[in-house]
This record gives structure tokens, sequence and C-alpha cells, in this order.
């Protein structure tokens, strides 16, 4: 997509709305905006003034909708051109190079959208390979300077493209997978934390495997040895395996995907953990629960897909999770352990904190809340931008 060569546009923003930018929140909405010209196109680069014409911020123009521009960069100085994307790009690996233990796991998060200043844009790396998400028009713009930072930093094999979000819909975007550069395999083995796992990138949920999950498996295993683990919502196995590898004595999977549950086994078997102490059972999982006995599992995993898609739902999503988990303590005996996960962006962690509590007490059951998690290292967020929470994670010993 060729630019066009004009100088950058300047957007007024009303005095009393120019606090969020301030305090580096990365959405401005369009009544905030004193005047938007017509016929800007998605993706136009942006600076940000007050009516005194003091400098703000810089972004790009998003859409007329109700965010109208999303903001990179807080430098008045530096313009935005390939070399932008080039340094946020080193900026955002160096991160997780310096920090995540790269020996044992070779697939992450590198960029995480707004929360490393590159907002709307996602790449995740599995092994040699990155797939992508442009979230947004106006992101996507970007894509071959984007594509060519990626390139220059990482020198991937194969970019692979999974803009197949609904949000694209919004905007009027439209939803597609497509190869970016290289070549790109069906299946891809990565290591996480000395495990293996087969991804299918072009056809998994999300980018094709929970990347923000791998602290929470890692978590997991120091409970399981010697017990009897349930994987609700398995999908491919990650909790499992760490189960498996931690010394479980019986690992059961559920999941409505028959796809997802031969994932799974495949899983185990790639790093030749015993199958013969796995079932896999594909059923929904509140008709599942419904049929278990008490007591027959020691350690239940409930990791739902998410219950809340806006803030219409909530109540009612609410209502899902409280009687999701309060199924799992009853079935749990006494300090059996409960893992439960919202990837809900409408439910606080306070408020997901809240529902556990009334599900335990809706059971007669005491419970002590052993580990709390939110994202991973390889998902940092910005202070300011609560909208990107979306994940949170509770270890629960049940008495």
């Amino acid at each position: 997509m060729k630019k066009k060569e004009k100088e950058e546009l300047v957007l007024i923003v009303k005095n009393d709305r120019v606090r969020p930018i301030l305090a580096r929140h990365p959405w401005v909405f369009s009544r905030a905006i004193v005047n938007i010209p017509d016929s800007i196109e998605s993706g136009t680069s942006i600076k940000l003034v007050d009516e005194q014409n003091n400098f703000l911020a810089r972004g790009y123009f998003n859409s007329y909708s109700q965010i109208a521009v999303r903001v990179w960069s807080y430098d008045e100085k530096k313009e935005v051109d390939a070399s932008f994307f080039v340094k946020r790009i080193e900026e955002a690996y160096g991160l997780r190079q310096n920090y995540l233990n790269l020996k044992e796991t070779n697939a992450f998060r590198v960029v995480n959208g707004e929360n490393d200043f590159l907002p709307g844009l996602i790449v995740d790396k599995y092994a040699d390979y990155l797939v992508v998400q442009f979230h947004t028009r106006g992101i996507e713009f970007w894509q071959k300077e984007i594509v060519g930072a990626l390139i220059k930093v990482m020198k991937p094999k194969g970019i692979y493209s999974r803009s197949d979000m609904k949000v694209r819909e919004i905007e009027g975007g439209e939803r597609k997978t497509e190869l970016l550069y290289g070549a790109m395999p069906d299946v891809i083995v990565i290591k996480e934390n000395g495990l293996k796992f087969q991804v299918e990138v072009k056809v998994g949920q999300k980018t094709g495997f929970f990347l923000d999950q791998r602290d929470k498996r890692q978590a997991l295993s120091k409970y399981v040895s010697g017990r009897s683990v349930l994987n609700c919502f398995a999908y491919t196995g990650g909790f499992s395996v760490y189960a498996l590898a931690a010394g479980a004595k019986a690992v059961t999977n559920v999941d409505v995907s028959e796809g997802a549950l031969a994932a799974a086994k495949k899983n185990v078997e790639l790093n030749k953990l015993p199958v013969k102490k796995c079932a896999f059972v594909c059923a929904d999982v509140k008709e599942y629960l419904r049929n278990v006995r008490s007591g027959e599992f020691d350690v239940i995993i409930l990791d739902p897909p998410a219950f809340i898609k806006n803030q219409k739902s909530v109540e009612r999503g609410m209502a899902g999770y409280r009687a999701l988990n309060e199924a799992a303590i009853r079935l749990l005996p006494v300090n059996g352990i409960l893992v439960t996960c919202s990837c809900s962006s409408h439910l606080s962690l306070a408020d997901f904190r809240s529902l556990l509590a009334k599900a335990g007490a809706r059971c007669g059951r005491s419970a002590q809340i052993l580990e709390t998690f939110t994202h991973g290292l390889d998902h940092p967020s910005a202070p300011a931008f609560i909208e990107g929470d979306y994940l949170k994670c509770f270890i629960v010993m049940v008495k």
C-alpha cells in the first residue's frame, strides 16, 4: 500500500480531554477532538496538540468510529517511517530476549499491541516463524514497513497473517489470512519450558496456541504429582502435558472439539509421556461436570473461552463463570486444587475474585488463593491501558 507524500496531519484535542493522553492512554476518542476533517485515510500519521498548540502525542488515524486516533509515540521530534518500526520491534524483541529463558522456550509474543507502543499489532513467534495480526485498518496501512522491520530485526523463515478476527469488521475491514513473507508450514513444533507442542498456526485459535498461559501451565506443575487431574476446555492439551510431565497420576481432557483432542494426544506423544494415563472426552464441559463423582479428581483446571463478549453480556457472563466454578468446587476433595481462568476483558480481577468467593459460599466450602496471575512476561501491560487487561487466573486450594 503506497503512502501519500504529504505533511503529517495535526488534530487538536479539547483542553478538557487531554488528561488521558498525558496519562499515556493510547486511545483518543472522536469526541475529544475539536474537528476531524473529512476523508482521512485510516493509517494516516497524526500529530496531536492541545488548543494552545502544545504537542501531546503522535499516532495514526484509526477511523471515524469511536476511537479516532491510536497513539504510538510521545516524542515530538521522532517522525514515523520505516526506522520507527525497526526501533519499536527491536525494543519489544529485546525485552523478551533479556527476560525469557530462550534456551527452553522458542515461542512467545513479540509485540503486544498498545502495550508495546504499536497499537493494533500482534506478533507471535513460533520457533523460526512469525504470525501477525493487524487488528485495525490503520495499523494495516503500515504493513509493508512492519513486515520489513520484522524481517530486518528477527530474520524469520516466514511471516503469516492471521488477521481474521471479528473485531476488524467493526471498522469495515475484511477478515483474512495470507502469507506475507517466506514460507509457512501447516504444523510448527515449538518448545515451551522444555516441553514440545505442535501448533497449527493457520487454523488454530488466536494465532495457533495460547502463549499467554505459559506461566500458569508452569505453575500448575507443583500441584499435580501423584494426583488425578481434570483439564476442562483442554484445547490442544497445554495444561495436560505439563501435568503429566510433573508426575500426575492421571489426566482427563475434556473439550467440544474432536480435532483439538486429537492434537492434545499428539502433544502427549510428542513429549514421550504416557498416553495410557490420559482420557480424551469430547463433550460439553458443563454437561460433563454434572456426571463427575465428588472427589474423583484432585485437581480441576477451568480455562474456558470468554463468556463476556461485550458490556451488555457482563451479568450473564458472570453468572456463567460463577456456575462453572461452583460445579468444580463442589467436586473437589478437601485440599483439592482449582486452577480457574477468565480471558474476558470486561471482567476485572476483583470481580472475578468476588464471584469465586460467592461460588465457594454457595457450596459451603472455604478456600485459599495460593497464586494469582494475569498476563505473562511477554504480554506486558501499559498501566493506563486497562482495556487491554483480559487474562486472570487464580490457583485455589479448596477446603
